[in-house]
């Protein structure tokens, strides 16, 4: 049994406790129920009317003293509004023992005059109706798991944290739950700061930061906030913190509510001799060479295997593109929060733009080394990590680089490029037929990830390129082959798979290895001329895959798209699944951005006006700076598409009307996909064609017009595929910044 002593101490503990509150539900009730404006409530409590809303649900508890004069509201309004009973009694047992609590308060934690003047006028014009039980029940938010606790560490004290936060959606949306916390980093990858010092966290954790400079937020998110993510590898590294500053948060940091200048708004960035930059250099932290922009990093060297880097971005600034993350900049803190917390769990904590993200993603998954036992010494060295780029640049075989890289500069290299491009095809209209012409209907067919597809088990090389003459053509080999393909005769309402435009290839060409297999594969002879070839290969990509392809699915199944749906229920999901939370709808955008962006960065061309030709970019200075690789991916993606389409043709007996990189129009006779895909008897859809589904490689509905409509812009020369969804925004080939 317990001591007195032990009894008493916690005893002594409970009375030490802060006031207690009552639920958010019913903060919200009292209000109403005195009939107070959350704005007027806001004026009273001297904070803003955003604060009010978060206390009412639950994302936010306020602090001492504000903490005191709002319990004493509260206790007021509770003696003078008691919730109804189901049986029309009051609920008097909290309400009584807040109005004895009220009656018995005395002067400690009380407010400043002026402020308990301001709320003892928060008085009601006339009494409000009440709130049966059943009603405040069903408005009542549903409470999130608590946070879990942070463990005792010396080194690192816990950061104040709030009780766990409540929210007003519905359980399901709860979906895209953290992994078991490390406890290293017990409050998650991320937090979004807003100017009250409110940090917004995943899972609905708020910290309370006290910094006001830049430094001061740096030291804090390090040492006390309990932030950061463990490494997706066992030989990778763990993620630095990342902390999104809101616009009042950068304000009050110092920092400019916005960048002005005529560079594009990403590459805008802060002087040298601005005061936040001259704060961060005289408390001894360091800048990247990309110095402050929207995306800034602030590190110190590392100690030993402990880094010291913290994230910066900012919302106003536009750190975060509304292309890849549509409306996350315009939400609350804690949406913008729970958006970037779900991709930081599924895919990585952002580290910039979706591309550098997904550029990043890759070598987080494929670390370039690791350690080795040095078996002369037995010391324990850095040593390569098999299956990775290593850790050193790359040059590219000169038909690979582009135009303005040292290799093709510095050598003369006149040979030509590999154009291993998405499509981008319309048939000729002159070979319409009137059959096709008089259907009512042209659909798009559009392929999840199509990229991402194509990265799966993909061979490609890992080591530099090697020069041979006539080579024997082995399709198992990734690189570069110079081979004349021009001699192949396909039909002209098809595509041709060779060239990115559909045409019919001129002359002898560069060809990445899965486009001149595909080549073989419809039967004809390949002679080679000459090939840069890689000897040690590998599927780098695979673990990029995985990941990707796992928070893509699992993303649309937040919002109601799963893989059990049948073809007609799929068609109804994916209509409506962007309106059923458009948080989790931008977390899908930015997944997909992702996949594009970083395959683009693969082969990053250099920025600014004041390039020269021949000059080294930094971009090349990286280990993925691959076009071979990125070269890859997008043949395997368009031999993919058209082994697609001549599987159509087969089943169906239909041809395109126009191609985009990853989306296909087809005449039909009715508005649905349903309408002209191929099915067995059985009513599941034949192998081989284009099949609807949620998985990468699968397809969904793009958008429907009218057949004339189409057969109008294949007339005037333009892609109806580009303009299909008839939304106002035309399809782009997003490859990457």
């Amino acid at each position: 049994m317990a001591s007195e002593e032990e009894l008493f101490a916690n005893i002594d503990a409970l009375l030490a406790e802060e006031p207690q509150l009552p639920p958010p539900a019913e903060r919200a009730r009292l209000r109403e129920a005195a009939g107070i404006t959350q704005a007027r409530l806001a004026t009273a409590l001297k904070t803003s009317t955003q604060t009010v809303k978060n206390y009412e649900n639950g994302r936010s508890e306020p602090k001492p003293p504000r903490l005191e004069a709002y319990q004493r509201l509260l206790n007021g309004w509770a003696a003078k509004y008691p919730a109804p009973a189901p049986g029309g009694f009051p609920l008097g047992r909290w309400a009584a023992d807040q109005t004895r609590a009220a009656q018995t308060e005395a002067g400690p934690g009380r407010l400043a005059p002026e402020r308990e003047a301001a709320l003892a006028a928060l008085e009601p014009p006339a009494p409000a109706s009440f709130t049966s039980e059943p009603e405040a029940a069903a408005a009542a938010p549903v409470e999130a798991p608590a946070a879990p606790a942070a463990p005792e560490r010396p080194s690192r004290p816990a950061a104040a944290v709030r009780p766990a936060a409540s929210s007003r959606r519905p359980a399901a949306k709860k979906a895209a739950a953290r992994p078991a916390a490390d406890p290293r980093f017990p409050h998650g990858p991320l937090a979004v700061l807003d100017g009250d010092g409110s940090a917004y966290g995943v899972d609905g954790i708020v910290l309370d930061c006290p910094a006001t400079t830049v430094p001061e937020l740096v030291e804090w998110t390090l040492k006390e906030s309990g932030l950061g993510a463990s490494k997706l590898h066992r030989y990778g590294k763990d993620s630095d913190p990342l902390i999104v500053l809101t616009a009042s948060a950068a304000v009050k940091l110092g920092l400019p509510e916005r960048l002005e200048g005529h560079e594009q708004r990403r590459s805008l960035r802060l002087p040298e001799d601005h005061p936040v930059v001259k704060q961060v250099v005289k408390a001894k932290w360091q800048l990247t060479q990309r110095g402050f922009g929207p995306w800034a990093r602030i590190y110190r060297k590392a100690q030993g295997r402990d880094r010291q880097c913290v994230q910066l971005a900012i919302l106003s600034w536009d750190a975060l593109d509304a292309r890849s993350w549509p409306g996350v900049s315009e939400m609350e803190p804690a949406d913008v929060a729970r958006v970037l917390g779900v991709y930081a769990t599924r895919v990585t904590t952002p580290r910039g733009s979706t591309a550098v993200s997904g550029l990043e993603l890759m070598t987080a998954l494929r670390p370039p080394t690791k350690a080795v036992q040095d078996p002369e010494t037995g010391n324990w060295v850095s040593g390569h990590n098999a299956g990775s780029l290593g850790t050193e640049p790359m040059d590219p075989a000169q038909p690979e680089a582009t135009p303005e890289h040292p290799v093709v500069v510095e050598s003369g290299w006149t040979g030509g490029f590999l154009n291993e491009e998405a499509y981008q095809w319309v048939r000729d209209v002159d070979l319409l037929t009137g059959q096709e012409a008089a259907l009512p209907f042209a659909v798009g067919l559009d392929l999840n990830t199509a990229f991402l597809a194509a990265a799966a088990r993909l061979t490609v090389g890992l080591s530099a390129p090697d020069h041979f003459h006539a080579p024997k053509f082995n399709p198992k080999i990734p690189g570069s082959w110079l081979v004349d393909l021009s001699g192949i005769e396909l039909d002209p309402r098809l595509p041709s798979p060779f060239t990115p435009d559909g045409t019919r290839p001129e002359g002898p060409a560069w060809y990445q290895t899965h486009t001149v297999a595909y080549a073989q594969e419809l039967g004809h002879n390949i002679a080679p001329i000459e090939a840069y070839l890689r000897r040690e290969t590998g599927a780098y990509l695979d673990p990029w895959h995985d990941r990707l392809r796992g928070a893509y699915v699992d993303t649309l199944a937040d919002l109601g798209v799963t893989k059990d749906l049948t073809d007609t229920e799929f068609l109804a999901a994916m209509e409506h699944h962007k309106q059923n939370d458009p948080a989790m709808a931008a977390v899908l955008s930015a997944i997909k951005a992702t996949v594009k962006g970083g395959v683009g960065k693969l082969r990053e061309r250099p920025q600014g006006k004041n390039y020269k030709e021949g000059e080294r970019w930094p971009a090349l200075s990286r280990p993925t700076w691959r076009p071979d690789i990125r070269a890859a991916v997008i043949s395997k993606a368009r031999v993919n598409m058209h082994r697609k389409l001549s599987n159509m043709v087969k089943m169906t007996g239909l041809y395109p009307l126009a191609v985009l990189s990853d989306c296909v129009v087809y005449p039909s006779p009715g508005a649905s996909p349903l309408d002209f895909l191929p099915y067995a008897a059985s009513g599941k859809p034949q192998p081989g064609g284009f099949r609807l589904g949620p998985t990468p490689g699968l397809a969904k509905l793009e958008g429907v017009q009218p057949m004339a409509w189409a057969v109008d812009l294949m007339e005037q020369g333009l892609n109806p595929a580009r303009h299909i969804k008839g939304d106002g925004h035309d399809a782009v080939l997003d490859e990457g910044e």
